[in-house]
């Protein structure tokens, strides 16, 4: 074998090896770009918007302040035994009244 053969081939194997470190290097930038976008992605659904949240909370205050009336409502207007309504027959029938 000449030695201008081997040095060509040599230098052919060498580029390639070239080749594929950059296009190895390139997956690999492109892996990270995509990993990063994932976890910015991920780390964004962790944290709810701030919109969201002041609906919940406006949402939690009427939900108080409804159990807030019905409590005084029912405090102030709960009929004694005396006074409960004969619309209901039994333990059965409770929530359902009397069609009768």
């Amino acid at each position: 074998m000449a030695p201008a053969s081997v040095s060509f081939r040599i230098s052919r194997n060498a580029e390639d090896l070239a080749e594929t470190i950059h296009a190895l290097s390139q997956r690999l930038v492109t892996l990270e770009q995509r990993l990063a976008a994932v976890e910015l992605q991920a780390s964004n659904q962790d944290r709810p918007d701030p919109q969201e949240l002041a609906s919940l909370d406006n949402v939690e205050r009427l939900l108080q302040d409804c159990r807030h009336l019905l409590e005084i409502g029912s405090a102030s207007e709960a009929p004694t035994a005396s006074e409960a309504p004969a619309a209901f027959d039994s333990q059965e029938d409770v929530g359902y009244p009397n069609a009768a």
